[in-house]
């Protein structure tokens, strides 16, 4: 059989598990990623649910797999039109530079909701209302700070947010939120054991091996609270904290309560590059993602 060569769109860890597997079934591979690092989101993590693994560790197993043989790298290289002409697939990047294969992936990941949709939440509006990548960062610093430098006593996190939401135009679930609202609970409480933390939710869904125990876990030996209900407003109190109200949908009954710092669990959207490059080659499919391949078949 000739060697064949594929085209991937995309560095993070879908497209550098795909291409190292290629690779090593004799495929020639051309990885394109837009930023000058591989590892997509994992870059801004710092440890990975279930087993709490540091994110350098599997960036470490993807800087080793892409010197493979049969992989090309080409960092700083954004795709802005993909098709297929004479049998063969064309990638033309922003500088005007045409690279061609046998077969294309996407790979090319996912952006986050930007949480001042919602400003009825407060984010962009008042300092201590942040969204869960922020609280990454300061969990990633070893000091879990409000705005004005003090250490936070009460902590709540609100998930769902841009996710299964009518308002917004996100029906589905992001599928990620709850757990890595979990582990960030169980994060915050080894850096501020004595802090009280708070987890909104509509349901948890916990869709992976180990997700389970690991949530009761933050319950039986953190002591995180978990209230089933959503925040439907926030503000700033005239001592700067931020007090939220909301409806506990187990006891029927409202609730408000005054925090130091509000966490919004933002939800996954479809990035640029896969909404127009999936339009490009007609598999554009609901909310900007690309169709899945029975999907696809079945408009058929």
């Amino acid at each position: 059989m000739n060697t064949k060569e594929v085209i991937i769109i995309g560095g993070g860890p879908a497209g550098i598990e795909a291409a190292y597997n290629l690779a090593n079934n004799s495929c020639k591979v051309k990885i394109f990623e837009k930023s000058s690092q591989i590892g997509g989101h994992i870059k801004n993590t710092g440890k990975l649910f279930p087993n709490f693994q540091e994110s350098n560790e599997i960036r470490e197993q993807f800087s080793k797999k892409i010197k493979h043989e049969n992989i090309e790298l080409y960092a700083n290289s954004e795709i802005e039109e993909l098709y297929k002409k004479d049998n063969l697939w064309h990638a033309k990047n922003t500088d005007g530079v045409i690279y061609t294969g046998n077969a294309a992936l996407l790979a090319t990941g996912f952006r986050t909701f930007d949480a001042k949709y919602k400003e009825e939440l407060g984010y962009g509006i008042y300092n201590d209302v942040i969204t869960t990548i922020e609280l990454e960062e300061m969990i990633i610093s070893g000091k879990i700070l409000t705005s004005e430098g003090k250490i936070p006593q009460r902590i709540a996190l609100l998930n769902c947010v841009g996710s299964r939401d009518e308002k917004v135009g996100n029906h589905y679930c992001s599928r990620v939120c709850c757990i890595n609202a979990v582990k960030q609970t169980i994060e915050i409480k080894e850096l501020l054991p004595d802090a009280e933390v708070f987890c909104f939710y509509m349901d948890i869904r916990m869709s992976g091996q180990f997700y389970e125990e690991l949530y009761r876990r933050s319950q039986e030996e953190f002591n995180v609270n978990y209230i089933r209900g959503r925040i439907s407003e926030a503000s700033q109190t005239r001592d700067n904290r931020i007090q939220i109200k909301a409806e506990d949908t187990l006891s029927r009954l409202p609730l408000k309560m005054t925090v130091d710092i509000l966490v919004l669990m933002i939800g996954i959207e479809s990035s640029d590059s896969t909404t127009e490059l999936a339009k490009q080659n007609e598999i554009n499919g609901e909310y900007g993602f690309a169709k899945s391949i029975s999907l696809h078949y079945a408009d058929n």
